[in-house]
């Protein structure tokens, strides 16, 4: 199986290097293109077997999966410029195009198409990534959550669920690492060096995380055991209803659908 990236920017660079510490995929079946050489000699200097070009057209040809990882802006004019087969399968990580929209760039309009929606923590194999599929066998979307999956957590869902979906562990991820950044504010506030305090929280979340994901619970439940009658816990608890801490949550969700 041969895996064609076009586009070696944050997302594309931390898919190849994803895909190449995998099991399912070699190093030297992986083909990275982009424009500029500076991310391809990076891949290059890391994976010495992955086949990387500044020519789309070059990576494409051969390749049984083509992962469209450039700019929504973009996706037009280099798809519209592939010669591609019908066998090909084309997998897109450009936010916001539909499958109609890259059927429209497509000779073979009813090419196997996949669209992805990972997150920055791909670049730690921690991504929580979502897989709407078209035209794609049995087979292939098996395949797909399985490379996924080993870059973290991969769940199906249907095209209409995306934008949902994005907001909330696309754009999440941003609203985590904001908790992170003002609790370490605090923190300080508090006596607490801004590097210990980092640490703490982040791992604090990394547990949270770990309690929900590892166990059949609920976040309500796992609060409750931390919030004592009459002790600090609950305190706080309240102040950040007070404070409107849900709504804020909810709001930010609502305003990055897109």
């Amino acid at each position: 199986m041969k895996i064609a990236i076009i586009g070696a920017g944050n997302m594309g660079g931390a898919i190849a290097r994803g895909l190449a510490k995998g099991s399912l995929t070699k190093p030297g079946d992986i083909r990275v293109a982009n424009p500029s050489p500076g991310k391809l000699q990076a891949l290059k200097a890391e994976w010495p077997d992955m086949y990387v070009t500044q020519d789309n057209q070059q990576a494409a040809t051969g390749a049984d999966y083509i992962m469209l990882c450039v700019k929504p802006w973009l996706v037009k004019s280099v798809l519209g410029a592939l010669k591609l087969n019908a066998h090909q399968v084309i997998v897109s990580v450009a936010a916001g195009i539909t499958f109609e929209e890259l059927a429209q760039c497509l000779v073979e309009k009813d090419t196997a198409m996949f669209r992805l929606v990972p997150n920055t923590a791909i670049s730690e194999l921690q991504s929580m990534t979502f897989i709407a599929a078209r035209g794609a066998s049995p087979e292939q979307i098996k395949l797909m959550c399985d490379l996924f999956n080993e870059m973290g957590s991969a769940m199906l869902i249907p095209e209409e669920k995306i934008a949902a979906a994005t907001s909330l562990a696309s754009c999440g991820i941003a609203y985590a690492l904001k908790y992170i950044q003002a609790a370490t504010q605090g923190g300080i506030e508090l006596g607490i060096p801004a590097k210990d305090g980092m640490r703490m929280v982040a791992q604090s979340l990394a547990g949270a995380a770990a309690l929900i994901l590892n166990n059949d619970t609920h976040p309500a439940v796992e609060v409750e055991k931390v919030c004592t009658p009459g002790g600090y816990t609950i305190r706080g608890i309240n102040s950040l209803e007070r404070d409107g801490f849900t709504n804020a949550i909810i709001n930010a969700l609502k305003a990055s659908m897109y």
